[in-house]
């Protein structure tokens, strides 16, 4: 996508408009925000579908150039963006032309920790009509995504919503490759000689360690038609293929084979019985004194609980799933015969528990 270049009337401005809603609201008003809040989730997935965020360039650019550029109408695109604004995203200048914030600069594709595909993700078609909902839901406690799409959630995703399932695709990439960094510099393989990735997606964890230790061999074990789009550093050629073991399979059902350590990273939250049939097959699995850390988000004793808490509610209504507390994750770990160390938290959003098979 063509990027507005500066132009002498494009030059930056060293005054800016400071973002509207920076105060406080009193309750009535926060409370009427509160309640708009559908608008502000549908401003950020206008804005990156349109790709406003990857037009703007480093100037300042009116809502006129920019329309050119992302083929909208001026006029719309301008209130478009003076909402995002007011949220910190994108920042108007005092001639009404509007420049990058920190915020807005994740909208960006070509960002190294872009949120492109994750907000797409979580403002897909389907969740526009599981939200209003929410209130069967938690009165049935039970998934209202089969009664309203007549399928499961990831039945419907692969065979009925091809375009959503490729945003799912894109946004688990995104938060995996983006997390698995900060798993590798957390970890301690000290003493490790084989590493398993259980659930492990594309493997992007288990590629992170190895490139960090290069003595270290490792497993991944997910579903065939994940692993089949495994990492290309785990696949045959890839940089790390001859230290790894890829096995097609369902950590619900079995896991059959050993390892020193096991990664297992958001795979407890979709319902209590998967949770205890994947932890029971490691503990199954794995030698006495291996380790297993369990890497998940938390809806306490986080700093983004607005983001997990939000999470947790969406997970209830599409898988009928739950994000976990501290305890009730340890009460889950500890019911399957781990023993539960240290907690770590990983970044803003996870937490790492160390566990030992006794």
């Amino acid at each position: 996508m063509t990027t507005v270049s500066p132009t002498p009337e494009t030059t930056p401005l060293t005054a800016g408009r400071p973002p509207a809603g920076t105060h406080t609201p009193p309750p009535s008003m926060r409370l009427r925000e509160l309640a708009f809040g559908a608008a502000c989730a549908a401003a950020v997935r206008a804005a990156a579908r349109l790709g406003v965020a990857d037009a703007l360039g480093d100037a300042p650019a009116s809502a006129a150039e920019l329309a050119l550029v992302v083929d909208a109408e001026p006029a719309p695109l301008r209130r478009l963006l003076r909402a995002l604004a007011c949220y910190g995203v994108f920042s108007e200048t005092e001639d009404g032309r509007f420049v990058h914030t920190e915020t807005s600069r994740l909208l960006r594709e070509d960002d190294p920790h872009s949120l492109r595909y994750i907000c797409l993700w979580v403002t897909e078609p389907w969740t526009w009509e599981v939200w209003p909902r929410l209130d069967d839901a938690v009165r049935s406690g039970a998934t209202v995504f089969p009664e309203r799409f007549g399928k499961g959630f990831f039945d419907y995703l692969h065979e009925d919503a091809g375009e959503s399932a490729q945003v799912f695709n894109r946004a688990m990439t995104t938060s995996s490759v983006q997390s698995a960094r900060d798993v590798a510099e957390l970890l301690d393989l000290t003493g490790v000689s084989s590493v398993a990735d259980i659930g492990g997606g594309q493997g992007h964890v288990l590629a992170s360690l190895l490139e960090k230790h290069p003595s270290v061999r490792g497993t991944l074990l997910d579903l065939p038609g994940v692993v089949a789009r495994a990492d290309e550093r785990l696949r045959d050629g890839g940089a790390l293929a001859d230290r790894v073991r890829i096995v097609p399979g369902d950590c619900r059902e079995d896991i059959p084979f050993q390892a020193d350590l096991y990664v297992i990273k958001n795979i407890l939250e979709w319902d209590d019985e998967s949770t205890r049939r994947t932890l029971a097959n490691v503990v199954a699995a794995a030698r006495p004194g291996a380790r297993v850390v369990v890497i998940e988000n938390l809806v306490d004793d986080t700093p983004s609980m607005r983001f997990t808490t939000a999470m947790d509610l969406l997970l209830l209504l599409n898988v009928g799933g739950a994000k976990h507390t501290r305890e009730s994750l340890v009460t889950r770990i500890s019911d399957a015969g781990l023993l539960v160390g240290e907690v770590h938290p990983v970044n803003a959003y996870l937490h790492a528990f160390e566990c030992t098979v006794p």
